[in-house]
């Protein structure tokens, strides 16, 4: 799996889920990640669906948990959910299907 990075709130930062926070993020929202996929793609998600992906998938491109939660308190709670909605889309898309632009991951 690549990262994906963007621009996110402060800076460039890079989002990666591994299968180990896909686990966790399992948990985080009570379903599995073709679930929590299904919901955000749909437009049916809960808000844990969409800090729990970023902040997850913060931790996976190399942030540490602390600032990662940190950047969530700072730029996700207390926001309109579709400011930070297709950033999880986003972390989600390259999660299942990888890097379009690159053909299949390894």
């Amino acid at each position: 799996m690549t990262a994906y990075t963007t621009f996110f709130g402060d800076g460039e930062h890079a989002f990666r889920l591994t299968p180990a926070l896909i686990g966790e993020l399992e948990t985080k929202c009570g379903s599995g990640i073709g679930m929590i996929a299904n919901r955000l793609f749909s437009r049916n998600f809960a808000q844990a669906d969409v800090t729990e992906t970023i902040r997850l998938a913060l931790i996976g491109g190399g942030t540490t948990p602390k600032r990662a939660r940190e950047l969530i308190v700072a730029y996700v709670d207390g926001r309109a959910l579709i400011e930070t909605y297709e950033l999880a889309v986003k972390i989600l898309e390259r999660t299942l299907f990888g890097n379009p632009s690159k053909g299949t991951d390894k």
